[in-house]
């Protein structure tokens, strides 16, 4: 069967997407690191693709806002491919920089809604803003999933272990209806948390374990189906055991943790063409 094809979008300062391309080829993917200006011009189609990908960086120079300007350009020039592509089931993921861009753009955390108006399309539900700390913060952060989630990446990830690099990664839903409306419906995959793995309790800021303050210790969400993943911390920077800062001291070899993530999601995408084939 014909390898999971997956766009890795950059441009405008994306800098992780070598990075993120070799992290799906490890899990079994044929990605693709295309221009944003090349799927503007339609060479090559966005809807070519299985998976999309938008990675970490500082795109635009992070001016106005980390990922606003780049999600702007996703927003009025590859609405509709966006569109087709999330009514189609195709898995979105977005990392750090790419993160910020899925939540300004709007398909996180709500997902696509039905609506003709593309503003209502493509309504910000959320936004990821500066650390408490007031500076960039790049640390390894302890994470726990939850395995409630339908989130197709993060199936079966109770703890995972990554780092994390950026100065504007504090997560703020909307409002307190909006995060309950998360909580309830299992889009909150996964949360900054203790070595041990505990809860780091409501309304504890807990720093650095929740290293830039987001609001019920979230590092990642999904939409309501599950399909479109953002988080803060890098995956793709622990592909390998030997990418772990102990991993000497520990005696590390072979796969990083970070490989689960796009593991699940090849695997998915696998399991939906064996179906349709079928």
């Amino acid at each position: 069967m014909q390898k999971p094809t997956v766009a890795v979008i950059t441009g405008y300062g994306i800098n992780s997407d070598a990075e993120l391309a070799h992290s799906f080829k490890l899990a079994g993917a044929d990605p693709l690191r295309v221009h944003i200006n090349d799927l503007i011009a339609g060479k090559p189609s966005l809807s070519g693709f299985d998976i999309i990908a938008v990675p970490g960086g500082f795109s635009f120079g992070d001016h106005i806002a980390s990922g606003r300007v780049f999600a702007n350009k996703l927003k009025h020039s590859l609405a509709d491919a966006l569109r087709d592509a999330a009514q189609q089931g195709v898995p979105m993921i977005g990392i750090c920089n790419g993160f910020q861009v899925l939540v300004k753009l709007g398909l996180l955390p709500g997902g696509l809604r039905k609506s003709a108006d593309k503003a209502d399309l493509f309504r910000q539900d959320a936004t990821l803003t500066f650390n408490d700390s007031g500076r960039f913060e790049d640390r390894w952060c302890h994470l726990a999933g939850d395995l409630e989630s339908h989130c197709i990446w993060t199936r079966g990830i109770a703890r995972i272990y990554l780092p994390i690099r950026h100065g504007e990664g504090k997560f703020i839903p909307r409002d307190a209806e909006s995060l309950e409306a998360l909580r309830r419906n299992g889009q909150i995959c996964l949360r900054y948390c203790t070595a041990t793995g505990d809860n780091l309790g409501e309304g504890e800021s807990a720093y650095p374990a929740n290293p830039n303050g987001s609001v019920d210790h979230i590092a990642g969400v999904c939409s309501p189906d599950g399909l479109i993943f953002g988080l803060m911390p890098h995956p793709e920077a622990h592909m390998l055991a030997t990418n772990h800062p102990q991993w000497q001291k520990l005696g590390l070899r072979g796969e990083g943790e970070g490989i689960r993530i796009f593991r699940n999601a090849v695997e998915y995408v696998g399991s939906r063409k064996l179906a349709k084939a079928g």
